[in-house]
Order: C-alpha cells, then structure tokens, then sequence
C-alpha cells in the first residue's frame, strides 16, 4: 500500500526500534507484498500505455457515472438501510455513530478516486496503493467507538460499486469491478491494522516470516475454498443467489480473504481481539440477514485450517493455531447450531 502504512522492519530479532523504521525503508513490507498480489491477480486487466480511443472511451465512461455519483450513493444507503436498519437496533449500536453525511462524503471521494485512476488506465494495483491511505484513513474513523459500525459502512460502500457497474456499458463492467474489488477489499479487511502490529517486530521475527509466507498466496486460498465449498454444496441458495452465481462467487472469495487477514492480524498482535470484538460480530449482523448458513461458514473455517498448514508450513503453524482455534469455537455448534 502506501509508504504510510508500510511496514519496514530490521534483520535482526526482537522488537524494532520504532525510530529506526524509516531508516529501512528499503527492506519489503507487507503492504508492498499484498500490492503485489493485485499484480498477480489482475495482470489481465493491468496495460502499461492505453490506446486513444481507449483512454477516451474510459474517460467518457467514468465523467458518465461521476455524475450519477450522489443519485447512485443514496440508492446505496437505502438498500443498506432496508439490510441492516433491524440489525443495528438488535446489536443496540448507536445511530449516532452512523453518520449519512459522513458516509456519503467517503463514499463520493473514493468512488471519484477509483474512477479517476480508471480513466487514466492506472492499473488496479497502483490505485490500491494510492487508496490505501485514505481508505486505512476512513476505516479507522468509523471502528475507532464501535468496531461493528464498518459492517453497515462496508456495505454502503460494497452497494455503490455494485450499482455503477450496473450502470456501466457491459464491455468495461469487468474492468471497473477490479477497482471497486480494491474499494472493498481495503474496508472489509483491517489491513492497516496489520500493518501497524507488523511495524513492532523485526524483519526476520518467525511470526512475521509465517504472516509473510501466506500474505501473498490469499487469493490462491480462497478460491482453492470456494472452489471446494462450491463443490461440496451444489444446491446451496443465499440472499443474492447460488454460490455459483458470479456475484456471490465474487463475495464469498472477499470473505473468505478477509478471514485470512483477520487471523493473522491476531498473529501479529499476539491476541483474539481483531476476531472477537470486529470479525465475529460483523459475522453475526450480516450472515443471517444475507441467508448464510453457519454450517457453511464452519465449513469455510475447516478448510482454512489444512490450505494454511500447507501454505507456511508446519514449523510456523504453532503461530497461528491459537487464534485459528479460538476462532473455529466461536462459530461451533456450541454457538450456532444450524446444520449445513
């Protein structure tokens, strides 16, 4: 992501002094490694020079849904709010703390951002990195009283973008749904978070080392999951439709990222807090009024397990066990006893 949020760590053991950070501003941070993921995934999207006719078709399409920004974002807001008005009462979270003017403002600054940086052909990771600040930024605003506000900011978001490539011509939808992957992946997964816990260990800490095994292979270990889970669950229907359907293919690949970036947001900062008090209850708000089954979601957890020992090896699964474990009870049949 952005030097900002990077996280420069020294070669040897131990903690890092924080004052020496910048000093090692050379050495690969985690940020730059989940950068480079976007370049892996979305080299088929990502072209170094456009055409003329290409960058004005672009520009054309984006100065279109740049105008139907504000109309698009309180379409949004109402389908967020027949989502999870019920669901904000049942969690007592107070409407205080959920701001529509707010909201709106960061929905309509990020969405001009993304929809600038597509018009000028810059690539889905290179916006990555240049959102990440401001999106880090927004994040944070909004969980700093009551982590469980981003469930309904999330989804604001997530509604915008999925109602501009609604509104988009067919032939540029694939393209703009990467930028607005990047929108939702920055919000639904505390990354900054990570990154800040990362900042306090040395460059060669084994904890970092295993975080940095798995941080890169994220999107391989969703879809290898869903692909399974796919698989596995055939006739399975939820809110928006099969989990074949693209859109939902879509959603359950995000989700399954974000409960990688949680664990290891709890490695890094050595405790269950970033699952308990932030992932768990946005489980539980949105899960059921999406209709997804909590057999589904342990199934999801299971598999986790086996693609992550493979991926770090079994030396470094003593870093994330505890916290896997932790995480594997909090969505048992002892909490939630509905059956695939």
């Amino acid at each position: 992501m952005v030097t900002d949020f990077s996280v420069s760590v020294g070669s040897t053991m131990g903690l890092a002094e924080k004052d020496s950070l910048p000093e090692r501003a050379e050495i690969l941070s985690l940020s730059e490694v989940w950068a480079k993921k976007y370049i892996k995934d979305l080299q088929r999207q990502d072209q170094a020079l456009l055409s003329l006719d290409q960058a004005q078709s672009r520009i054309g399409v984006a100065t279109k849904l740049i105008e139907i920004l504000r109309s698009v974002s309180a379409r949004a807001w109402n389908k967020t709010e027949l989502l999870l008005s019920r669901e904000v009462r049942r969690h007592q979270i107070s409407s205080d703390l959920i701001d529509p003017w707010t909201i709106a403002k960061d929905v309509h600054l990020v969405y001009e951002e993304a929809l600038a940086a597509y018009a000028k052909g810059i690539s889905p990771q290179r916006f990555s990195v240049a959102a990440s600040k401001r999106l880090g930024a927004i994040r944070q605003r909004h969980t700093a009283i009551d982590p469980r506000v981003i469930g309904f900011v999330s989804m604001q978001f997530h509604y915008c973008g999925q109602i501009l490539s609604a509104e988009a011509p067919a032939a540029e939808r694939l393209t703009l749904q990467s930028y607005f992957k990047v929108v939702d992946d920055l919000l639904y997964m505390p990354l900054h978070r990570a990154y800040t816990a990362a900042a306090n260990y040395d460059y060669h800490h084994p904890r970092l080392e295993a975080v940095r095994l798995a941080l890169p292979a994220t999107s391989r270990i969703a879809k290898n999951i869903v692909t399974q889970v796919i698989t596995l669950c055939p006739d399975y229907v939820s809110y928006t439709g099969p989990l074949s359907d693209a859109t939902v293919r879509t959603s359950s690949l995000r989700d399954v990222e974000m409960f990688q970036i949680y664990l290891w947001t709890c490695v890094l900062e050595n405790n269950i807090s970033a699952i308990a008090q932030e992932l768990f209850p946005l489980c539980v708000m949105l899960y059921p009024t999406l209709k997804v089954n909590w057999g589904l979601v342990r199934l999801m957890v299971n598999l986790l397990d086996q693609e992550l020992s493979a991926c770090v090896g079994s030396i470094n699964v003593k870093y994330y066990e505890p916290h896997y474990s932790a995480m594997l009870k909090m969505f048992s049949p002892n909490i939630f006893p509905d059956p695939l």
